[in-house]
Formats: structure tokens, sequence, C-alpha cells
């Protein structure tokens, strides 16, 4: 009997653990983007960010990816434990000043200040391999497609 209520305890903790993550429609996911700010920063588009987010983490919030050199990707930009966040295991650089763990919930305005910190420091978006392999010199206005907002994509920079 003990033991049910030890597995009831545990499913529980499992379930609240999950219930504050979010796989982002694209469309829902562009709107906030656009919303915090993020269509022309720096010169990206709202279809740059959208290409990154889906290539790191598929849209999921809660996206963890463990790399070979002991450092581990958070969230729906997944950002490196050994820069931008504090996981408590990986040495870090901790440049956003926030722990990990802030990265894997619904609410992913700490993710996009830190995305835009990343873009900032960084060599622009070429910091996300997956975006210098997938999104540069690509028409992104495919990702703003059926969404229903004033983002256009920056024609002039995919040509340059």
């Amino acid at each position: 009997m003990q033991a049910w209520g030890i597995v009831v305890v545990i499913l529980t903790m499992l379930m609240v653990a999950t219930v504050d993550t979010k796989i982002y429609e694209r469309c829902d996911l562009a709107m906030k983007l656009e919303k915090a700010g993020l269509n022309g920063f720096l010169g990206y588009g709202i279809g740059d960010w959208l290409c990154v987010a889906h290539y790191k983490s598929g849209f999921d919030t809660s996206f963890v990816n463990h790399n070979p050199d002991g450092s581990s990707e958070y969230g729906i930009f997944q950002l490196n434990s050994a820069w931008w966040c504090d996981n408590g295991v990986t040495p870090t650089q901790n440049l956003c000043h926030m722990e990990c763990h802030d990265l894997l919930n619904r609410h992913i305005l700490d993710d996009i200040m830190c995305a835009k910190q990343v873009v900032s420091s960084w060599n622009g978006m070429n910091a996300w391999d997956s975006w210098t392999r997938h999104c540069y010199g690509h028409d992104l206005s495919e990702w703003l497609k059926g969404c229903n907002m004033h983002a256009k994509p920056d024609t002039k920079r995919m040509t340059s």
C-alpha cells in the first residue's frame, strides 16, 4: 500500500513538472516573437527566429539536449549551459544570469531576452549552427505563411 502512495506522488510530481511546458504552433510563436520585439532585431526577421527554433527544439520549450562536452542546451532556442545559463553541473559563464531550468517553461520572454544577448554578443545568428545550415540564405517567407501578423520577411537580406 505504501508503494502505491510513492508511485502516486511521483506521477503527480511528473505531471506538475510538465504542465508548464509548451510546444508552440508556428504562427503562435511568430506572434509571440513579434510582440517581444524580435522582428528586425539586429537585422533578423521573425523567419530567422522561427527557423532556428524549429531546427533546434521543434518549438518545444521543454527540450534539453546533452552535448558530448558535458554541457547541455535548454529550451526553445537551445541555450548552452557552458555560456548562457547555469544548470548547477556545467562550469558556466552564465552570460544571461539565469538558471537553465527557467528556460524550460511556456513563459519564453526570458528565453527571448537571452537569445537577444546571444545574437548581440556573438557573430549574430551564426551562434546557432542550425541557422547557418538551414536558414541563412534561404527564403524564410515560408515560416510566416498563413500567420496573421505584421512581420514580413527581409527579402533584401536573403539576396545579399
